[in-house]
């Protein structure tokens, strides 16, 4: 009965890390040490060293490709290395400042926004010419966009990985 409990348990937390993750906080952390958890309650003997390994694999990568994708993207579009760093900060901030009572994609379209405007004050600071400013910014933001949903496709991948090694163990 322990085992069915701690299942649902699991299966629980990673939900509720998922949708986390939607809101760009970090529930796909949540979703890692659950996994993590359960395997180390278990003595690594259901959620073993592989499934861990490739847990966090996925984590580190979908960290690592939200932050960077924006970047990628502005530097694809022309931009300047000002203008991809200021996407990367103007994304965090206007995830934080700018999410609107849209549910569950307010935060990403805050966090689009500010990629955008931060992209195009970049820009526009070392050139002047506002359509191309605006063009790095709508890739900017169309990048992080992009790294936002992978970040959750991952988030659901470790999900799905957790719960189905845990309840065929």
């Amino acid at each position: 009965m322990l085992d069915i409990l701690l299942i649902i348990l699991l299966a629980a937390i990673c939900l509720l890390g998922t949708l986390l993750t939607v809101f760009q906080l970090p529930g796909i952390w949540l979703v890692a040490v659950a996994a993590v958890a359960y395997g180390w309650y278990y003595d690594w003997q259901r959620v073993g060293p592989w499934a861990i390994g490739a847990i966090l694999a996925l984590l580190v990568v979908a960290e690592v490709v939200e932050q960077v994708s924006g970047m990628w993207f502005a530097r694809r579009a022309g931009g300047s290395r000002r203008a991809a760093w200021w996407g990367l900060f103007g994304g965090i901030a206007g995830a934080l400042l700018l999410t609107i009572s849209v549910p569950l994609i307010g935060t990403i379209i805050g966090a689009a926004v500010g990629c955008f405007a931060g992209a195009l004050a970049a820009e526009l600071s070392l050139q002047k010419h506002a359509a191309a400013g605006a063009r790095v910014g709508l890739y900017t933001a169309i990048g992080r966009t992009l790294g936002t949903v992978l970040k959750i496709a991952a988030a659901l991948i470790m999900s799905a990985l957790a719960i189905v090694v845990a309840v065929t163990a």
